[in-house]
């Protein structure tokens, strides 16, 4: 596309060029011929496609139709100075020069520029032809470098893909097993009271095993929402409202140790959008990890809902230490790391890439030392549960908890 409209704006622009030489060309000699017949040529023998009226002689048999024009040849004649006028007629275009020979007759000169007419136009056709040439060969080009480069390069990425998602896949088992059994060894390690240093490596082992666990999470889902970012199969409406709070819940133990309030506020009613739970689960995790990780202890975080004009939005506010507001595109960065040394990992990157293959929008504001807001919007779900009913499924779900 880039390739075809270079070559149309190309050829318009030398078209457009040559037009204009040739139309100046043109008129320069015609006018040349036209001012010199009607000074001194022959009314009896005038150059081809060239016309000279005389009051009082008979014009040839081809003179066109509407000429002389009368009221030149009056004003030549009171006047004495030449007249010169472009007149449109018959389907074509002639240029006349009207003026007061030496001998006192008034001569007419009607030039018809009917073959430079012509002559323009196949310029423009000449170009016409030209540029769907270039297109076909810019096309055929296309297809071959297709076949020849780019075609093993998607090749290339593909099995890349490929490969990140099996390797991820294959390793997720040994790495959970090795999580469980790090965790298992921390417990007995507490029940049987080791070292404390003992204790704490086990800690940190245990912490370093799940962070591991959750790049590769990340990096299992990246890879499936580049192989296939729709994931129609998978995709139903999901109440975000009920998932922010469930998320929020899962890490109450970690709100609590680092002494954060949390709260979440949105509409009465469930808030739904299109996509796949899982995903839309780890995009929200992220952001309300994020805000945990850069928030001191005895800070806040707000996570508030909004549903307005078919859009559901979704804010994560806190009272960390901010970032500059230059670096808040590059937040989505992946592995950025920020002037305070907050370091981003997959997790940003990947949560822009869930929104958007669900036809959603993230953005950051903050400043240093004043925290940070992250809205997402999303879709409103087109076809929604009743909200009776899901509103019903949530309070059976409340008192069953209960």
């Amino acid at each position: 596309m880039i390739t075809g409209a270079t070559i149309t704006l190309l050829l318009a622009v030398v078209g457009g060029v040559a037009d204009a030489v040739m139309t100046h060309a043109q008129s320069e000699q015609v006018w040349r011929e036209l001012r010199y017949g009607a000074q001194r040529g022959d009314p009896a023998n005038a150059p081809v496609c060239t016309w000279l009226f005389v009051p009082g002689t008979k014009p040839l048999a081809n003179a066109p139709e509407g000429f002389p024009v009368r009221a030149d040849m009056g004003r030549a004649r009171s006047d004495g100075a030449p007249v010169e006028r472009t007149v449109e007629r018959n389907d074509t275009v002639y240029l006349v020069r009207t003026q007061l020979r030496a001998d006192g007759r008034v001569v007419q000169a009607v030039f018809d520029m009917r073959f430079q007419l012509a002559d323009r136009r196949h310029l423009w056709y000449a170009l016409g032809v030209a540029e769907l040439v270039g297109l076909v060969a810019a096309a055929a080009t296309g297809i071959v470098l297709g076949r020849v480069s780019v075609g093993p390069l998607a090749e290339a990425l593909a099995r890349q893909r490929r490969f990140v998602a099996d390797a991820s896949h294959e390793l997720r088992t040994p790495i959970t097993q090795v999580y469980a059994r790090a965790q298992l060894l921390s417990r007995r390690a507490a029940a049987e009271e080791l070292p404390a240093a003992h204790r704490d490596g086990l800690d940190r082992l245990v912490g370093s095993v799940g962070r591991l666990g959750g790049v590769l999470d990340d990096l299992l889902l990246s890879a499936s929402l580049q192989a296939d970012p729709a994931r129609p199969a998978e995709r139903r409406a999901v109440d975000l409202a009920a998932l922010a709070r469930s998320v929020v819940a899962e890490e109450v133990e970690r709100t609590d140790d680092a002494r954060l309030s949390v709260t979440v506020a949105g509409p009465p009613y469930p808030v739904f959008v299109d996509g796949v739970e899982s995903a839309l689960r780890r995009a929200v995790g992220e952001l309300l990890s994020n805000a945990i990780s850069h928030t001191p202890a005895g800070g806040r975080i707000d996570i508030v809902l909004t549903r307005a004009a078919g859009t559901v939005g979704l804010t994560v506010t806190d009272t960390g230490a901010g970032f500059d507001p230059a670096e808040a595109e590059r937040l989505f960065e992946r592995f950025h790391r920020g002037d305070s040394g907050g370091r981003y990992g997959l997790g940003l990157a990947l949560l822009r890439e869930v929104l958007t293959a669900h036809g959603g929008t993230v953005t950051a504001t903050g400043s240093p030392g004043r925290g940070a807001r992250f809205a997402v919007e999303l879709p409103e779900s087109a076809s929604p549960p009743a909200r009776a009913a899901a509103a019903e499924a949530v309070g059976a779900g409340v008192r069953g908890a209960g």
